[in-house]
């Protein structure tokens, strides 16, 4: 079964698209070109975290077309980065179509997240971790447990950061639970959504971004405000007072992230 799509209205571009969900996009001829919103909030922390081409050690929760990999391939030349992929014939469909650069530093594990960093190394020290994994249209339930999050900590720098993409709606039950995990395990945190998403008018990605060490909370504001996909961040009293009574998720009591409503839809 064909995953990649050929975008029609940009030559050379390609879709990710799984039982009708768009999960990526990618340009080859241009990789900074980040076309979904979320992936685009996910390089701007991550160019926030360290100054401009500084070599980072990344690892990536899910592959998809390699999108996020390959932008800091080449904004971050010489950074050893690795993808936890389990759908082995979606990467051996992208290597077919779409390769990799020679020599840009991305390695791909056929293992599914929680099987991968477990395999990690203590001493590994991410600087930073991009959770970015979909089953079909949902966030697996295991990727947003305590433990999970307490597995990434063991495996992150002293001064990296953590980044998960989550979909939901108001009254966004699903992601302050998540949240509430995450806040337990990394004590500087943001959140970043579309104000769309933020108002409830709209199903939508929202970003949890988590560090040990105080975020760029002021560098991202203005690349929010000066973005070609305007987002607002919560942070602070604001992000404590979103998440407020939420209990979190456990690998007892774990849920994946709920369906976009109407079906499959386009993570943009």
């Amino acid at each position: 079964m064909t995953r990649l799509v050929p975008d029609p209205e940009q030559p050379g571009a390609w879709y990710v698209r799984i039982n009708g969900t768009d999960h990526s996009w990618i340009d080859p001829e241009d990789p900074t070109r980040l076309e979904f919103d979320y992936m685009q909030r996910i390089a701007d922390v991550v160019d926030a975290h360290a100054d401009e081409g500084q070599r980072l050690r990344v690892l990536h929760i899910g592959g998809a077309g390699m999108t996020l990999p390959r932008y800091i391939a080449v904004t971050r030349p010489t950074s050893p980065q690795i993808v936890l992929e389990p759908d082995v014939a979606l990467t051996e469909e992208v290597r077919r179509l779409v390769p990799l650069p020679r020599n840009s530093g991305v390695k791909v594990r056929p293992v599914d997240g929680r099987t991968g960093v477990a395999e990690i190394r203590d001493d590994w020290d991410a600087d930073v971790v991009i959770v970015d994994a979909f089953a079909d249209a949902s966030v697996p339930a295991e990727l947003t447990t305590l433990e999970f999050f307490a597995d990434l900590r063991r495996i992150l720098a002293a001064d990296g950061v953590v980044l998960v993409n989550l979909t939901d709606k108001s009254p966004f039950s699903y992601v302050r639970r998540v949240l509430a995990g995450f806040s337990e395990i990394f004590p500087e945190r943001l959140l970043s959504a579309e104000p769309a998403t933020l108002k409830g008018r709209r199903f939508g990605n929202v970003l949890l971004a988590g560090s040990a060490v105080a975020l760029p909370i002021a560098a991202l504001a203005r690349r929010a405000a000066g973005s070609v996909f305007p987002y607002r961040i919560l942070h602070g009293t604001h992000l404590a007072r979103f998440g407020s009574g939420a209990t979190p998720f456990t690998d007892r009591d774990s849920s994946p992230s709920p369906e976009p409503p109407g079906g499959p839809t386009f993570f943009r």
